[in-house]
């Protein structure tokens, strides 16, 4: 089984919220949960974030359990602790896809990030995010714009060694 996330799909949304969820996905989310065995449904955690997030996040059991390790380890009380816990946990909702794979995205998250009868699945590694079809091809549009930018040459594998991460989005923003 694989660890990571690949790919990018758009999918039905019903009446109830239920999407389908990639298949490829489901056999991440199921190597990601430590719990997980045939016959149950992998725990995953969707993170909806504060007004501005246009996406769901969705993370593996164990993406979700190193970042609340990391959490844990910052002084408690900081403000970097509160904000973090605050996404993380407080804007968080533990979940599980049903016995068909489908993952059922309630009405006030689907309404947060404008997504109605169709849902796009796009894989970041080891979380997936779930967009509105429209507002992904915005996001995907304001990359695509920021490489052609760099040039026909331009190797985007420069990146993996050109600095700090913080750098790297100051240059595509």
């Amino acid at each position: 089984m694989t660890d990571r996330f690949r790919g990018e799909g758009i999918h039905k949304v019903d009446g109830k919220g239920r999407v389908s969820i990639p298949v490829l996905f489901r056999r991440v989310l199921e190597s990601g949960d430590p719990d997980w065995t045939e016959g149950l449904n992998p725990n995953a955690v969707i993170v909806y974030g504060g007004i501005t997030q246009k996406y769901l996040e969705v993370y593996t059991q164990k993406a979700i359990n190193e970042v609340d390790s990391k959490i844990s380890h910052l002084p408690r009380g900081s403000k970097e602790r509160r904000a973090l816990e605050h996404i993380f946990n407080g804007q968080a909702l533990p979940t599980q896809p049903d016995e068909s794979g489908r993952l059922v995205i309630p009405l006030r998250l689907r309404e947060k990030v404008g997504i109605t009868n169709e849902a796009h699945f796009s894989a970041t590694g080891d979380t997936f995010q779930i967009w509105s079809p429209e507002s992904s091809y915005e996001q995907a549009k304001s990359i695509e714009n920021w490489l052609t930018e760099q040039g026909n040459d331009f190797d985007p594998l420069v990146l993996l060694s050109s600095g700090s991460n913080k750098d790297i989005k100051e240059k595509m923003d």
